[in-house]
């Protein structure tokens, strides 16, 4: 390996690299990995490098493949415990992006308890269409402008070709940068991990910092579980409902926080988001992208307003070094119109509910924040569908009408296999101009783009017997966001009857990893993790 002596006896420091040349938001991570061995060898360690998969969930989506993008978080936390077990590392230092990638190295950072911490590669720049700030969720929108005939097709190749200009992770408030902006809140990550653009000189700094901090963690001794604590994940929930994230983050922080012993109910959401305005209101629901989040104060301008306001703890460690209060001596707000005053927010409640009901025992999570307040009540009849293809089709078909409850079912962590994002059906509910007519549920999940009365994680999921898989077409269906309820209004003696008939699917998946998968994977409602 051409390794001297004086390097094989400095702390020897892993980097899991996840660079690959199919993520947009991966592309650049070989550059910023080089930038954290530099700071590690500046601080006098020896890093080494090793690979990490990752899927792209916008290249995933709406096939095959999207089956298998939750399912890679559990792998991608094995193969970092694997790596770090048999080459016993100092520390280690976890360069991720998008999606399930950051929370998977995060389960095994956890897992093994070494001294590690994060570094993004950063959010990808708004891109411009006709004059107004575009990106990866208003393409699959504008599938559904284009049904509807509001956009040409030539009109969107062009708002294609413009949407996403380079390299990042999508520019929205979607779950990558959800998952690197909490990363932060937990403390595992530096300040600017979640905002600090992808193309910047920044971004690069940060990196080296990275490589710096691992050793003064080593030196210290101070690993994840020390940083990682009940009140650092409960100052996490509190950012995510002031942030509006991604709906994904209420499977992936409990799974996180499992890896670490600590259990994180889902009643807990729906606890915090009660206290925790909504401050910040980004795409795909709002008008900012990061770059505005970012150049009005990031995440530590976020945290403080919560701080000041009682709302997180100030006490627990961060990678730092320092604790969360010490981190956020001096911080301001730059722009009050992307992080609002507690005094102004968007909306008085946290960004994510939780509701609860005979169609969900176990809870379903909503976006509210991106939830129309015509749809925040709604009842209507529900169309049943046994797949994520039959429902689109329907829609794109012109099938779906005003008023209708779209019911995709089957499409769960055991039944899809793989809890599949539903952001086909929902962007072409958008952009044909109904999602704030049409509401729409599923055992699956959405993407962090989705926008609109969409209910996902409803648990126990059909392929155990959940009552999403008693749902007859045209039974009629209540939501009731506000209230935190779901309720199918069938009578108690119709649904035993109709239970006592169903009888459980054959598995879609029969071999391979993914079947494996269906054989471990624990409920949505419990962060959808392998026991």
């Amino acid at each position: 390996m051409g390794l001297t002596d004086e390097e094989i006896d400095r702390p020897l420091i892993g980097i899991a690299n996840s660079f690959n040349e199919l993520i947009p938001g991966h592309i650049h991570l070989d550059k910023i990995t080089q930038a954290v061995a530099a700071g590690v060898r500046l601080a006098g360690g020896t890093p080494l490098q090793f690979g990490v998969i990752g899927v792209c969930d916008g290249l995933a989506m709406h096939h095959e493949g999207m089956k298998y993008s939750l399912a890679s978080r559990e792998l991608i936390a094995d193969s970092i415990e694997i790596m770090a077990m048999a080459h016993p590392f100092d520390g280690l230092v976890l360069v991720a992006n998008c999606d399930k990638i950051v929370p998977g190295m995060l389960m095994a950072a956890l897992r093994l308890n070494l001294p590690a911490l994060l570094v993004s590669g950063g959010p990808m720049l708004a891109g411009r269409f006709q004059g107004r700030a575009v990106d990866l969720i208003s393409v699959f929108e504008g599938v559904g402008a284009v049904k509807a005939g509001r956009l040409s097709e030539a009109e969107l190749a062009e708002l294609a070709e413009a949407a996403c200009p380079g390299c990042g992770s999508c520019a929205g408030m979607f779950t990558a940068n959800s998952m690197n902006c909490l990363s932060e809140a937990i403390g595992l990550a530096l300040p600017g991990n979640g905002t600090l653009m992808a193309v910047s000189a920044a971004r690069y700094r940060l990196a080296k910092r990275a490589g710096l901090t691992i050793m003064q963690l080593v030196e210290k001794g101070l690993t994840p579980r020390q940083i990682a604590t009940r009140a650092a994940f409960e100052n996490a929930i509190a950012v995510d409902m002031a942030l509006g994230c991604s709906t994904n983050t209420v499977l992936h922080v409990p799974a996180i926080a499992h890896e670490a012993g600590i259990e994180l109910p889902l009643s807990l959401f729906n606890e915090i988001s009660a206290r925790t305005p909504h401050l910040a209101h980004l795409s795909p629901s709002g008008p900012h992208h990061l770059e505005d989040l970012d150049a009005a104060g990031g995440v530590p301008a976020v945290l403080k307003q919560l701080l000041d306001a009682g709302l997180v703890a100030g006490t627990p460690l961060t990678c730092t070094g320092k604790t969360v209060a010490e981190n956020l001596a001096g911080v301001t707000v730059r722009d009050p119109e992307v992080i609002r005053p507690l005094s102004r927010p968007y909306h008085r409640e946290g960004g994510i509910a939780i509701l609860s009901g005979n169609l969900s025992p176990e809870g379903a999570v909503v976006k509210q924040s991106a939830v129309a307040p015509e749809m925040l009540v709604n009842e209507g009849p529900a169309r049943v569908f046994d797949s994520e293809e039959a429902a689109t089709q329907a829609i794109l078909g012109g099938a779906i009408r005003p008023g209708d409850i779209v019911v995709i079912r089957y499409e769960g962590p055991k039944g899809g296999p793989g809890m599949r994002e539903m952001l086909t059906p929902t962007s072409a509910i958008a952009g044909m101009g109904l999602d704030k007519k049409v509401a729409l549920l599923t055992d699956g999940r959405f993407s962090g783009g989705t926008r609109g009365a969409a209910i996902g994680h409803i648990s126990p999921e059909a392929a155990e017997g959940g009552p999403i898989a008693l749902v007859e077409e045209g039974d009629r269906i209540r939501i009731d966001i506000p209230g935190k309820t779901l309720t199918l209004l069938v009578d108690e003696t119709e649904l035993a009857a109709r239970r006592a008939r169903w009888q459980p699917p054959e598995p879609k998946i029969s071999h391979g990893y993914l079947a494996r998968y269906a054989r471990l994977v624990s409920s949505g409602s419990t962060g959808a993790v392998c026991r």
